[in-house]
Order: C-alpha cells, then structure tokens, then sequence
C-alpha cells in the first residue's frame, strides 16, 4: 500500500502538479486550504465517494457527513487536529448514493515554514469489506453454517442470559434435547449432500412452530436442541414435545425422492431439574436416550433414576464389542406354519444375547443401540454366520426344507459391500440360498431405490427369497412395490393383534392379502395368538402364521423336537 509523507503533499500543493503516485495510492485523499475548502482530491477518493473532483472543489468536507456523528464529536476531533497537528479514528460517512460507510481516517495540518497552517490533508481507507468481514466472522461464530441457527457456542451463551434473567423471577422454561434416528444411515445410503439438504429442511420445520422467544440450535451432527421459554406446565411442553415427533414423521422430499426419519427428545425442566445450561443438556440427553431404548420417535422427560442409565450405556457398549469379537450371540427360531398344507415351511431367526454382566439383555435394547452405533453390521454378520450353522444341523436331521428367514439390518444392506459379504458367507458354510429367506423392513426397500432393486434382483438371483417385513407400518409406493422381485409380505404383528377387535384392522389386512396374492407374493401374520386370529386369516386366505399360538421362538435343538412332535401330532390325526 502506497503511502504519502508531509514533504510529498507540500510538493502536490505547492507545484499543483499532477502526481502518478497521488492518484496511484488506494487510500482516498482529500486537501483544504486553510478554510477547509477542498481543493484537490484523488482517484481513490472518486471511487470510494462517489463525487467527482469537480463536484467537491471548494465544497467543505461536511458534504461526506453521514449524519451519525454529533457535533460534539467533531469539536473534539479538530481540537485535537489544532493541538497535535493531527488526528485518527473510524467515522461513518456518506457515498453520493446515500450509503454510509465506515473509514479510517487520518486529517493531518499541514503547515509552512514560519508554523502557519495552510492546508487539511485527510487519507481515509474504506472499512465497508473489513466491516463485512468482522461481521461474517461473529456470525460464524455464533451460527451453525448449514442451516443457519444457532450453533452449540451461541445457545450456551443465550441460555446462560436467559437463565441469568430468570433467577429472580418464577419463570419456567423446558429444554428439548433430540436427534434423528437413523440419520447415519440416510447419510450412508444417500450421501451426504442429502443429508446436509434433510438437516436444513428439519430447521425449517422446526422454526415454523417455534415462538419467537425460543431458542433453536443445532448442537452438532443431528443433534438439535430447542428451550421453550416461559412454559405454563408440563402439558405445553409434551404438547411442544409431539409435535415435533409429529412433524419430523412426516416425509421429506430431496431430490425427487421421499426421505422418512424419526426423532427421539429427550426433555428436562428449568429450574427443577437444574439452574445451569449444561445441567439441563446433560438430563435431557440422558432422557433422549431412554426414549430410544423404548422404541424411539417418541419423548421422555427425566427422572433421578436415569442417572443410573448413563453407567449401564457405557457398560451395555462395552459388552456389546466383547460378544461381538467372542461372537457370543445365540439363536432362536419360531416357526412359520403354512396354513393350507398345515405343516411348518420355515422359522424366523432371532438374535438373542446372555451377559455374564448384565444377564439377558432384550433384543429391544441392544438392536437400536447397535443400529445407532454401526455395531449392527458385525452382529449381522455373526447371525448369518450362525443361521448357516444351524440350516447344517437340519440338513444332518433330515429338515433341511425348512426354510430360515433371517433378518436384515437396513444400515448392512446398504453397505456397498453387502452382496460379496453374504456371498462369502454362504461359500464358506457351504450353504444354499435357496433355503434361506431375507426379511427387509419397508424403510430399508424405500431408500434409494435404484441401489435397492438392484441388490434385490441380485440377491433373488443367488436363490435367496425375499420378504418384507413389518408391512403396514411404513411408507410403502405401491408403485415401486411392484418392481421388487419379493416372494412374501409379513403383516406387522400390531394389524394382527387387534384383528378380530377392531374392523379397520380387518379390512386392511383383508386388502393386504388381496394385494400380496395379486402381486403373486405370498403372505406371513406375525404376532397371531389367538384362535379366532388363526381362523379369521384362514378365511382372508392368509398363506402362512407365525405367532405364540402355535410356539414361542425356540433354540435349535428345542426346534428340531418340536417339529418331530408336529409331524407325529399331523399323522396321529
């Protein structure tokens, strides 16, 4: 940056010449006389300005006022100029356009040799992109880039304001700690860009039901946290709470294609379960948590005995990894009964898990925390792994056409190296696809669907047959329905359960049986029962029952007498 001295701007005024290096510098310039007449100004003073050198000859530098500054401000500015010959500092001023602009400025006196002053000369550099620049910053760093709320910084220093003002009032205020379910996996099949595009359009809902007051901010990842403020009772925040869950169900369309995501929130109240941000974040995650364990898209507030929970979850994952490396997982079969022929056609593998720490841990708690932490993909492995073992010891006792369904992890299934995964597998045991079923859940069959039907032609190719499971809970487009190549639907065991109760329930598992034998799939009721369930199916033309009525899911061993005992049960007939 060029710079002018003293001795340069005697010589521009004295010999009035023009000067490349006058008009070269990037600061703008401005001289006076001694009466604070403009009398010569700078290219950089033109562009910065907007005036032209002739608009401002013989005007007083009060044209560039913008208007903010008062009049005791300027006092003191030319006082200082008089006294020590000059003065520096930042003042707005006004561009011919009207807009104002901030500026370093420096006016420095210039005088003659007997000390007379007989010249102003003022270098000012625009501030506006540094200004712009500082401002960007500060947003950064108290905003979250992508979606434009407040990041993890900036809540902690709201909530400390707020919880601050509201000590010595009765104000209440609820803190809703959440994350997506699964985003992970969204992230992984999708790609990351529509997972940047699903976390923007989540902030945009979120923002439409928020108050003013509230504070919405992304904590990080898929984590979201909003305080509502000034809350009446806990009826407004589970109100608050629901429609979240509500809002988040709903699907989400990227890139012409729907996304479906769930949320887990976890809630904790000011001040009674804390007086400080990190306190109530703390509880809530710890609440977030428990509503995952209990099935997730759903809420729990906190209560003291969660504190134990967080000791449980560390102990739960370290366990987890031990079973997995020791492959320390059993399972259990139920069969499937075909109702027309009456004989057992298959069973449904499920994982089972005993602790030498924690004792029996429910499928219901150790599957999501799995699924949340990818630990899923070695636990899939090691139920294929143990599904071939025991299809050998049918095969030995003479029952190898019972087919075994197993189930099939979304987050695995979308794994690039999913089809030579299994692929490998059955090699190594030496085992057919042709008497194994894989059971897919609807979500996992309506995520990128171009990959899915791919994998599934694949898959159905190799001999494995292929069912959707839970149908009826989800999503499902009829019209990509028909392009998978599927062998069966498994209606959710909540249709079944209330079949014969509720009528609605009966018409759409009537629909579903007409639907699934038009598409020339079979159909399987899990979850049956009953007698009358039973019976009831059996008129809707039901293929196949699966359910406490006819076993419980049973270990190997226990499975193979059972079915000798129904074959004998069938002849004794």
């Amino acid at each position: 940056m060029n710079q002018l001295d003293l001795n340069e701007f005697k010589h521009l005024i004295s010999e009035g010449v023009h000067s490349t290096v006058f008009n070269g510098v990037e600061e703008g310039i401005m001289i006076t006389d001694c009466d604070s007449r403009i009398i010569r100004v700078n290219t950089a003073f033109e562009f910065v300005t907007g005036y032209s050198e002739k608009e401002v000859l013989h005007q007083r530098p009060s044209i560039l006022n913008s208007g903010i500054h008062n009049r005791t401000f300027y006092e003191k500015m030319w006082k200082t100029v008089f006294d020590k010959g000059q003065w520096s500092g930042e003042i707005w001023n006004r561009r011919k356009t009207g807009d104002i602009y901030p500026e370093w400025l420096t006016i420095t006196a210039i005088k003659n040799e007997q000390g007379v002053i007989t010249n102003y000369c003022g270098i000012f550099e625009d501030l506006s992109e540094q200004k712009m620049t500082e401002k960007e910053l500060e947003r950064r760093k108290l905003t979250d880039i992508l979606t434009g709320v407040s990041n993890r910084y900036s809540f902690l220093e709201r909530m400390e304001v707020l919880l601050q003002s509201s000590m010595n009032h009765k104000y209440h205020h609820a803190l809703l700690f959440f994350d997506l379910d699964r985003f992970k996996q969204v992230n992984e099949t999708l790609g990351h860009e529509v997972g940047d595009r699903l976390l923007i359009e989540v902030t945009e809902r979120l923002q439409g039901i928020l108050k003013n007051k509230d504070i919405l901010a992304r904590y990080g990842g898929d984590e979201f946290i909003v305080t509502a403020t000034n809350v009446h009772n806990v009826q407004e925040v589970a109100r608050i709470a629901e429609k979240i869950t509500t809002l988040l169900s709903e699907p989400f369309c990227i890139e012409g294609q729907q996304v479906y995501i769930s949320t887990s929130i976890g809630v904790s109240l000011y001040p009674e379960d804390g007086q400080t941000a990190n306190t109530l974040i703390k509880k809530a995650d710890q609440a977030m948590y428990y509503a995952k364990q209990n099935g997730r898209n759903q809420f729990a507030f906190y209560f003291d005995d969660l504190q134990v929970d967080s000791k449980r979850v560390l102990l739960l994952d370290n366990e987890l990894r031990h079973a997995i490396r020791q492959k320390d997982f059993e399972l259990y079969f139920q069969p499937k009964v075909d109702v027309k022929k009456n004989e057992i056609s298959g069973v449904e593998a499920l994982v089972r898990w005993n602790d030498d720490k924690l004792g029996f841990v429910s499928p219901a708690e150790f599957i999501p925390y799995a699924e949340e932490t990818g630990l899923i993909i070695p636990i899939s492995e090691i139920v294929i792994e143990k599904a071939c073992e025991a299809h050998q010891l049918l095969k030995q006792r003479g029952e190898e056409n019972i087919n075994i369904a197993i189930n099939i992890s979304s987050i695995h299934f979308h794994q690039q190296n999913f089809i030579e995964s299994i692929k490998h597998t059955f090699e190594l045991y030496n085992c057919s696809p042709n008497f194994f079923e894989l059971e897919l859940t609807e979500r996992t069959v309506m995520t990128n669907e171009r990959d899915t039907i791919q994998k599934l032609i694949e898959l159905k190719m190799m001999g494995f047959k292929l069912s959707i499971d839970d149908f009826g809970t989800g999503y499902s487009s009829l019209s990509y329905l028909v392009q998978f190549p599927l062998n069966y639907l498994k209606i959710d065991r909540s249709f079944i359960q209330s079949i014969t109760s509720i009528a609605d329930n009966e018409a759409v598992v009537d629909a579903i049986i007409q639907m699934a034998h038009r598409l020339h799939m079979k159909v399987i009721a899990e979850g049956v029962e009953q007698k009358e369930q039973v019976k009831l199916l059996q008129q809707m033309g039901c293929d196949m029952i699966q359910g406490y009525y006819y076993s419980k899911p049973l270990p190997i061993l226990a499975l193979v007498d059972f079915i000798e005992f129904w074959k004998l049960e069938i002849k004794g007939e």
